[in-house]
């Protein structure tokens, strides 16, 4: 079984969706009490959210390449960054690590096209809405076109998710406005909809439209990394 290091804490909540994912498919495979061997460098979420919000991506960079590199010597074979924003740096440290980093975007892009979609809406924080560190990889690597919502409606998202979902806190009102949102986007060509940030799905499951629960995406690229060996030894 290959040991693999992930990148938390960005935010909790949804790091604890990836332990239990993980665990859950491990011991579906393995059976018994089996489980995976996972090490997790955690980090405090509101230091991460400020120096977010204040442009500090190079400095995140390098707090996540050095938890990476930690990881690394703890014998972790494969680094996963538990959150679809920080792919942001993802290149900065896959750069400085010399085990593989498990792309989220990868994993998402490989399951629209499985679900042979080309044009997908995406949701997620204002950052990984507006900036292109998401879409162009999906564009660039795998030809898949996204729809993003209007400016307003990104702000709400944004605010939504750093407000509420991120501090555990799931609001109906909030629920029904996505779903309003996700239904602007799918009249505007969607064929599904890429839930972009982790805390997503803890509100989301259905929306009138394919979704990509992106933290089960990833979640589950990460099991098939982990029992490969295993399997081929059974």
């Amino acid at each position: 079984m290959k040991k693999i290091g992930l990148l938390g804490g960005l935010s909790p909540e949804s790091t604890v969706e990836y332990y239990k994912i993980i665990n859950s498919e491990v011991r579906k495979v393995l059976g018994g009490c089996a489980s995976a061997e996972l090490i997790v460098e955690s980090f405090n979420f509101r230091e991460i959210e400020k120096m977010q919000f204040e442009d500090k991506w190079d400095e995140l960079a390098d707090k996540l390449t050095f938890a990476a590199q930690n990881l690394e010597r703890c014998g972790a074979e494969h680094i996963v960054i538990c959150t679809n924003l920080m792919h942001k740096v993802a290149p900065a440290v896959q750069k400085n690590i010399s085990v593989p980093l498990i792309h989220m975007v990868d994993s998402v892009a490989k399951e629209i096209q499985r679900r042979r979609m080309n044009k997908v809406g995406l949701l997620g924080t204002i950052f990984t809405m507006e900036e292109d560190f998401y879409s162009k990889k999906l564009q660039d690597e795998y030809n898949i076109e996204t729809i993003i919502p209007n400016r307003d409606d990104r702000v709400e998202v944004s605010r939504i998710i750093y407000e509420e979902l991120c501090c555990g806190i799931i609001k109906e009102h909030s629920k029904q406005k996505y779903l309003e949102i996700i239904d602007k986007m799918k009249g505007d060509g969607a064929q599904g909809v890429i839930l972009g940030c982790t805390e997503i799905p803890l509100m989301i499951s259905e929306a009138g439209i394919e979704v990509f629960n992106t933290t089960k995406i990833h979640a589950m690229s990460v099991v098939e990394k982990i029992l490969e060996d295993c399997l081929v030894i059974q």
